[in-house]
């Protein structure tokens, strides 16, 4: 089994409350993960992935390694029959298959490179390991989708569930970097298996990769949007179309309390880090409405449902086959 996009779920309602009940009791299964390895691999920086995750693999008793391919390991080399005769100094086919003897479980971390679009949607390091290694692979954010994130905002949502069908609004907001579209990809993903009222709203231009939207309503007008809505979630994305690329920094799309006050006393979220005042305003951020940091202590258990759910499933033989694994993909 991996865990590489939301699709793998097979019922996130059933998924969301086997998360709760673990959060209720995190230290149940706390032998079940003895004597097996989690190799976390980071190819970008991180503060919640990087920490809940170790806390929830410490939950099950595993032993946990750390590597960070930013500073200390070798540069790789993904591209099949190529001449590493430049930078390169290791092959993805010896790193995976060495990487997977250390580990019983890989978790994996590498952004979009936000230059070649199609080089991104291929997902050139989680496929990589995929395609060679020879046991179950995390994805802990790639170039595309962030599905621990996406679990974990689920599981957060259902935490202040709604009376009525809920209207949830994932609303684009300025930022003075150029960020990567997988949050707000995987969190569209989760909410097309929500029974919900789901509107995206964003400038025109920045729509997402429409492969991921599918039909799901997109809403010019923020404040159009934000009416009488339960769940604002907040996320800046770089333009797909013009990919990678600021075309737009328009601070009246920054979330403050009088768009706020357009919602059902709406509750905001974030997957952080955030640009307060830039995002969002302080004295949204600070609200007793604000759940960001429910959320963020929900990827312990989000991960820690996957992890549990890997250390359950049969063993695949050699990890799984190459074409079952790279189907895995959310392209």
């Amino acid at each position: 089994m991996n865990y590489i996009s939301i699709q793998n779920i097979d019922s996130l309602e059933k998924w969301v409350k086997e998360a709760l009940k673990i959060k209720k009791k995190p230290l149940k299964n706390k032998t079940l993960g003895k004597n097996k390895t989690l190799g976390m691999l980071f190819f970008n920086s991180s503060l919640r992935t990087r920490l809940s995750t170790q806390k929830a693999a410490l939950n099950l008793g595993m032993n946990i390694m750390v590597m960070n391919f930013t500073n200390e390991g070798w540069t790789l080399e993904f591209e099949d029959g190529a001449v590493m005769d430049s930078g390169a100094s290791e092959h993805i086919k010896e790193a995976a298959a060495v990487v997977s003897q250390y580990c019983d479980i890989i978790a994996i971390r590498a952004f979009a490179g936000l230059i070649d679009r199609e080089k991104d949607n291929a997902e050139t390091v989680l496929s990589g390991f995929l395609k060679y290694a020879t046991v179950p692979i995390i994805n802990m954010e790639s170039a595309t989708g962030h599905p621990l994130q996406s679990l974990a905002d689920a599981i957060t949502m259902a935490e202040h569930t709604t009376a009525h069908r809920p209207k949830v609004v994932l609303t684009w907001a300025p930022h003075p970097k150029a960020l990567p579209q997988a949050v707000a990809n995987s969190f569209v993903e989760m909410m097309q298996l929500q029974e919900a009222d789901f509107v995206i709203t964003h400038p025109e231009g920045y729509e997402l990769n429409r492969e991921i939207t599918k039909n799901s309503k997109i809403e010019y007008d923020q404040n159009k949007a934000f009416e009488n809505a339960d769940f604002i979630y907040a996320k800046n994305w770089s333009n797909y179309t013009d990919y990678g690329l600021i075309t737009n920094s328009d601070p009246n799309w920054t979330v403050t309390t009088d768009k706020m006050k357009l919602t059902n006393n709406a509750k905001f979220m974030h997957c952080l880090p955030v640009r307060r005042n830039v995002i969002v305003m302080d004295e949204v951020l600070d609200s007793e409405n604000s759940i960001v940091i429910e959320q963020a202590t929900n990827r312990t258990y989000a991960v820690q449902l996957v992890l549990q759910k890997i250390l359950e499933s049969p063993p695949t033989p050699q990890g799984g086959t190459k074409t079952e694994k790279s189907k895995k993909i959310k392209k």
